[in-house]
């Protein structure tokens, strides 16, 4: 009998822990910055910066990220002239808990839903970071007339991301939950923690991310994602937009141990036409610890 509450008490630990985790609150959204919509799968925190007669861009963030990853670069995006738009995917920063599996279609419903709401009509350049490269190239190749360029920084979608029991954690519901909840949270705070010393261009961002992990739905999302737009390649969509035409720069960083440099070859060989830039010295982080530099290689490629 003691032996089978044991197990009860550690089965049910993870679960019980994410219970726990507080749900955005109205009083975090009223004093947040930017704007709530409601769309169709819930409320999505977004926010516009940059002159309104400026040329879109649209930001997607990450896995693990929220929109705030942006704020460093969104500065010098702004200066290049553009509108930018930021915004949290669900189960992120202060956008809903939506149910569904995060897939592909799951993430253009999103943005397709926000630009509709924000009567957005006119030509995007297309920004997308870590995960976010990946939604990025599925939207463009769904919607490849909308886009004047997509530019892809530490992109995934270029090779199946994690080992071994990220597998396992994927392909078998239920247990892989109970061991990715009882396991990541503890990996992914440790690596924050791990990465408080490098300087970027967004204050405070070690504690944005340490406090997001305290988010209840966080996790399971991001789970959701891993099993959805992260469980496959975008192959066949980098060819679509190969054949389309659609100008892409891939910016990369030498460092990264999260999505490798050999993912540029993967990308050359599925759209020859596409521009790449390397940032030395740069870990997975590039988009906000190497801003200038990331910059540096937009400037050059798209204006």
């Amino acid at each position: 009998m003691w032996f089978a509450l044991i197990l009860a008490v550690v089965f049910t630990l993870p679960f019980v822990l994410e219970r726990m985790r507080r749900p955005v609150s109205d009083a975090q959204r009223r004093t947040a910055s930017g704007q709530f919509a409601t769309l169709s799968q819930g409320v999505t925190h977004y926010e516009w910066q940059g002159p309104k007669d400026g040329p879109v861009a649209l930001c997607i963030h990450g896995l693990s990220t929220s929109s705030y990853v942006w704020r460093g670069l969104t500065k010098g995006l702004v200066l290049m002239g553009y509108r930018v738009l930021v915004y949290d995917h669900f189960g992120r920063g202060l956008s809903d808990t939506a149910g569904g599996t995060q897939d592909s279609t799951f993430f253009i419903r999103q943005i397709t839903d926000l630009l509709t709401h924000e009567k957005v009509d006119t030509p995007l350049t297309v920004f997308g970071y870590s995960m976010g490269g990946a939604i990025a190239t599925h939207f463009a190749a769904a919607y490849p007339g909308k886009i004047k360029h997509l530019v892809l920084i530490a992109p995934a979608g270029m090779q199946n991301i994690g080992g071994a029991s990220l597998k396992f954690v994927r392909d078998w519901p239920v247990i892989g939950d109970w061991l990715f909840l009882l396991t990541y949270p503890m990996t992914l705070r440790k690596g924050i923690k791990a990465e408080a010393h490098l300087p970027g261009s967004v204050e405070g961002i070690n504690a944005l991310q340490l406090a997001e992990t305290q988010r209840r739905g966080y996790f399971p999302a991001l789970l959701s994602s891993l099993r959805g737009v992260l469980g496959d390649t975008a192959r066949d969509q980098h060819k679509k937009l190969s054949v389309a035409g659609v100008p892409v720069l891939a910016v990369w960083a030498d460092a990264d141990d999260v999505i490798p440099l050999s993912g540029k070859d993967h990308l050359t060989d599925w759209n020859p036409q596409a521009q790449h830039a390397v940032i030395a010295d740069a870990g997975h982080g590039v988009t906000y610890t190497h801003t200038d530099q990331v910059l540096k290689a937009i400037r050059a490629a798209t204006t």
